[in-house]
């Protein structure tokens, strides 16, 4: 017996494009922004394809089978849409993203306060989304629009002390 499971998959290298997509079997697929034109390693399974660069596994997608298209994972390019901030409505990455309405509320609410600068704040809060889970982030979202406290730092005050389970400390009166 080997010493080491049979992982039952194709391995195969590639280079991450400008576009932080690999190609796999006529597919692309997206890895976060950080490793646009590196060296990586494609395994693909029956039902997912993993990428990895070096030892660490960079992503992880459904397989797909159909011919040239495209598997996006809106969390891989926050990071370049929170620089590139006029790209935000065109983004085709986050075309399909579905995200609960309180999302959509919140950046209404604060573009209107902030205007221009609102959408930075505002991918900033989705940036909360590479860290913790969406029912945290979404909880923060409903609480300060509850309190009325929009914002980034709000909203990632408001998520931390549910998730260390202590009460938050918003001081509203100035």
């Amino acid at each position: 017996m080997p010493p080491a499971p049979y992982d039952a998959c194709e391995k195969k290298a590639a280079r991450v494009s400008s576009q932080s997509l690999v190609r796999y079997r006529g597919t692309d697929y997206s890895v976060p922004t950080a490793y646009g034109h590196r060296e990586v390693v494609i395994r693909g399974y029956v039902h997912e394809v993993v990428i990895s660069c070096g030892a660490a596994m960079i992503a992880h997608h459904p397989r797909s089978y159909e011919r040239e298209g495209f598997v996006f994972d809106p969390l891989h390019y926050l990071a370049l849409l929170e620089r590139k901030i006029g790209a935000l409505d065109q983004a085709a990455p986050l075309v399909g993203w579905d995200l609960p309405e309180e999302f959509a509320t919140l950046r209404r609410l604060i573009e209107a306060r902030m205007a221009k600068r609102g959408k930075r704040e505002f991918v900033q809060v989705l940036r909360l989304l590479e860290v913790f889970r969406l029912e945290d982030v979404l909880a923060g979202v409903r609480e300060a629009i509850a309190r009325g406290v929009i914002g980034f730092d709000a909203v990632k005050h408001l998520v931390l002390c549910r998730i260390e389970r202590r009460p938050p400390r918003l001081d509203l009166t100035v």
